[in-house]
């Protein structure tokens, strides 16, 4: 099947007669009980990970009155995605003025993560970044 019919047949302007793609071993209703069979190096856990209170709330603010529901969130203990791209600038502006108060007031950290992106973290929360291990060693990045 060239090309041009490939995108024609994804596109839906042509019917995909390319039986090559379908297996019969996959058809509907074959279902095997042999386990998914994954990369040798990929170990699956024995037991499920202890239940603890690991929680990451992602905000994406519509106007300055979405900010309490930010407060509340980081006072629990809860670290705060904040995603303020969809919002007015001078609206963005107000709702980082007042994560900044926040944060101080409860001992915790800001990051900027992206543009208009931040995270906001309670003081018992560590951020682990894997940015010095490697820029650290000595190899392809370092161009000194």
């Amino acid at each position: 099947m060239g090309s041009v019919r490939k995108a024609s047949a994804w596109l839906g302007l042509v019917e995909d007669n390319d039986e090559r793609y379908y297996d019969d071993e996959y058809s509907e209703g074959a279902e095997s009980n042999e386990a998914w069979k994954t990369d040798p190096r990929v170990r699956i856990a024995a037991q499920a990970a202890p239940e603890q209170e690991r929680r990451i709330a992602t905000v994406s603010p519509e106007s300055f009155r979405d900010a309490r529901g930010i407060g509340e969130l980081f006072r629990d203990g809860v670290p705060v995605i904040l995603n303020l791209t969809a919002m007015e600038p001078a609206d963005a502006k107000r709702v980082v003025d007042f994560a900044a108060g926040l944060i101080f007031g409860l001992r915790g950290s800001i990051d900027r993560v992206a543009t208009r992106v931040f995270l906001l973290t309670p003081a018992d929360t560590e951020i682990v970044s894997g940015e010095s291990k490697v820029h650290g060693r000595d190899g392809f990045f370092n161009q000194s």
